[in-house]
């Protein structure tokens, strides 16, 4: 299918890697718990635009780039790996009944969903193994091929992150009447949040 090889394998592959934990899917969590159904979308649309532009980062070379410069790929990856300790310990720093970690208006919750996605580099050199595996050669039309791939993830991530908004809203909602698990679920996401960035940070 323009260039795809096996494209339902294509499809399972993508849906079974936006299920695993990681800081974007936190991101959705946070987010949704904070802004409602609003603030979870917001955040959404910034994973799948941060999403979008390591894609084309990684279809340009730029993961070739980061290769072969070591400094400017750790600068990149100690940056990100700063931001999501940052964010972990205002969670955990929060007190009771305090202003939202996150800000209330929705560009926020899209601009820290987009960074979070930005400040990844190793979802570059990711890309830049995974889309050879479901490239065919014979029939591989160049840009179109690509194009293709990068539609069929943002739509994949937006259904993804549209249900995952919708649960965790309506769990929050439940969760609302007991205020002492919602405090214990944000330290816990908070440290969540630091861990990922410790590995971010340490990870080779």
């Amino acid at each position: 299918m323009l260039g795809i090889a096996d494209y339902p394998s294509f499809v399972i592959a993508i849906i079974i890697f936006l299920a695993i934990p990681g800081p974007g899917n936190l991101t959705l969590i946070t987010s949704t718990g904070k802004g409602g159904i609003r603030g979870g979308m917001a955040a959404a649309l910034g994973v799948i635009l941060g999403d979008q532009v390591l894609m084309w980062l990684a279809v340009a070379g730029v993961a070739a780039l980061l290769s072969t410069t070591p400094g400017a790929f750790f600068a990149v990856q100690w940056l990100g790996a700063a931001y999501l300790a940052w964010l972990g310990g205002k969670m955990l720093l929060a007190k009771p009944g305090a202003a939202p970690v996150l800000n209330i208006k929705a560009g926020h919750y899209l601009r820290q969903g987009m960074l979070i996605t930005l400040l990844n580099p190793k979802a570059i050199v990711f890309y830049m193994a995974f889309f050879p595996l479901f490239v065919d050669p014979a029939q591989h039309r160049g840009l179109t091929t690509f194009g293709f791939m990068a539609l069929t993830i943002a739509t994949l991530t937006f259904f993804y992150c549209l249900t995952a908004v919708l649960l965790t809203h309506f769990l929050a909602e439940k969760l609302r009447a007991n205020p002492s698990i919602s405090r214990g679920l944000e330290k816990l996401a908070g440290l969540f949040l630091i861990g990922f960035g410790i590995k971010l940070a340490v990870s080779r």
